[in-house]
């Protein structure tokens, strides 16, 4: 069975954006409390983005925080921040698609999977490892499923 899981090294990444966030958000707080130096608009704005920047990466970090097993004609979703965990025959599988895009030259490559109670995944190879084993997978095993994508 392989296991699809987030690499670490991405959640290593944007936790130092996290924390370099969350210091700047102290300095600011300190700033404001201390000397004042910058005019009221300044520090409400400042404080406002940085804290909005804040939740959204840790939504987004908690979101695509989840663990995907195939094999043995099944696909396994575990979200550990939510406690759910879902087994899926790939009978119902409803379609699969992936999407690459080629920006900067490097090719970013998504798959989103569609099942029969209307949840779907998205899986990037960028934040997740064993990204080309689960893209072989549903070549294999679950091939009609795939959506054609329609050239422009």
């Amino acid at each position: 069975m392989t296991v699809i899981k987030p690499k670490v090294s991405t959640y290593i990444s944007l936790s130092m954006v996290l924390l370099i966030l969350i210091a700047g958000l102290i300095f600011i707080l300190r700033d404001f409390a201390s000397k004042g130096s910058f005019g009221l608009w300044f520090y409400l704005v400042a404080c406002s983005l940085i804290t909005l920047v804040i939740l959204m990466l840790l939504v987004k970090m908690m979101a695509g925080y989840r663990f995907i097993t195939v094999g043995r004609d099944q696909i396994i979703i575990k979200l550990p921040l939510r406690g759910y965990n879902k087994a899926y025959p790939l009978a119902q599988i409803l379609a699969w698609e992936e999407e690459t895009i080629v920006a900067n030259k490097r090719q970013f490559k998504q798959l989103t999977i569609v099942f029969s109670d209307n949840q779907s995944i998205s899986v990037s190879n960028h934040e997740h490892e064993a990204y080309s084993d689960l893209v072989a997978y549903l070549g294999k095993k679950a091939s009609k499923q795939k959506v054609k994508s329609k050239k422009a």
